[in-house]
């Protein structure tokens, strides 16, 4: 079978659609208070209704985890060569079936990474793109090792614990981070993941390309975001991947006091950002 879309609806409308991607170990619902956000500062702004969407991943929430002929090929060491290309493949799939031929592609950590293999292989539905506390780097050959590891003690075991760190806050998080109520929802939204579909998502990284030579190339409006407090995508890291997109303007937000989840820890936050592309789109 090909790749099958589980497409989350948050609003219907006219115009070039804003797709949310989302991160990785949770599914699309940690786009909800976002989304939320963005429909009402669009009101408020006048701006007349555009479509707001947010595709699980392929493994993710209650989406299907495909099988070996729609994952591709397997390198010797078992990450998904082709896999994410496939996965960008299906998403504009469903943009032109919905009979759209451009999108606003928002993309938050591994969500990134599949909005920037769009970029790579279908330029042409580029309307606009956010890219929020995520790289165009691919792994290095430990970080590689390490995904696979996970994987498969994920599948082994038939447990979600190797990916619960997520939820669990360390030395420098944000105050939302450290709080209970963000460790809740957070563990909550892991333990509702299969293990089989985490780990299909970490192989599916873990074949990724490098998409640093197409930050050159984007030429749609681009807003680039982060949490000051992200371990792993700080300012330090996202600014030079702002920089570096040469051939367009960009906006850039550093969110104090604000972690890796950016969409759920400061939601009105990335929501304004999030508008205010749209309004240059």
């Amino acid at each position: 079978m090909n790749i099958r879309v589980n497409n989350k609806v948050y609003r219907s409308g006219k115009g070039v659609p804003l797709v949310l991607l989302h991160a990785f170990p949770v599914d699309a619902r940690m786009w909800d208070d976002c989304a939320k956000s963005l429909i009402g500062l669009g009101d408020e702004h006048g701006l007349a209704p555009f479509p707001i969407w947010a595709p699980d991943t392929p493994g993710a929430g209650d989406a299907s985890i495909p099988d070996a002929h729609a994952t591709g090929a397997v390198a010797d060491d078992g990450a998904y060569a082709e896999a994410m290309d496939k996965v960008a493949e299906a998403y504009v799939s469903m943009l032109h079936i919905t009979g759209h031929e451009k999108a606003i592609w928002v993309g938050l950590s591994m969500g990134g990474y599949i909005a920037m293999d769009i970029q790579r292989l279908f330029p042409e539905t580029v309307a606009g793109l956010a890219l929020c506390d995520t790289t165009t780097i691919a792994d290095s050959p430990h970080a590689r090792a390490n995904r696979l590891n996970i994987a498969k003690t994920c599948e082994s075991g038939n447990t979600v614990e190797p990916v619960m760190h997520f939820a669990r806050p360390q030395a420098g998080d944000s105050t939302v981070k450290q709080s209970q109520q963000f460790q809740d929802l957070l563990t909550d939204w892991i333990c509702d993941q299969r293990p089989e579909g985490l780990a299909w998502r970490e192989r599916m990284a873990a074949g990724r390309v490098d998409t640093t030579d197409q930050l050159a190339r984007v030429t749609a409006p681009v807003a680039v975001i982060c949490g000051e407090n992200d371990p792993s995508s700080p300012p330090a890291k996202m600014r030079p991947l702002a920089n570096a997109m040469t051939s367009t303007s960009v906006a850039f937000t550093a969110i104090p006091d604000c972690g890796h989840f950016s969409a759920v820890e400061h939601p009105d936050t990335v929501a304004n950002a999030l508008l205010a592309l749209v309004e240059r789109v």
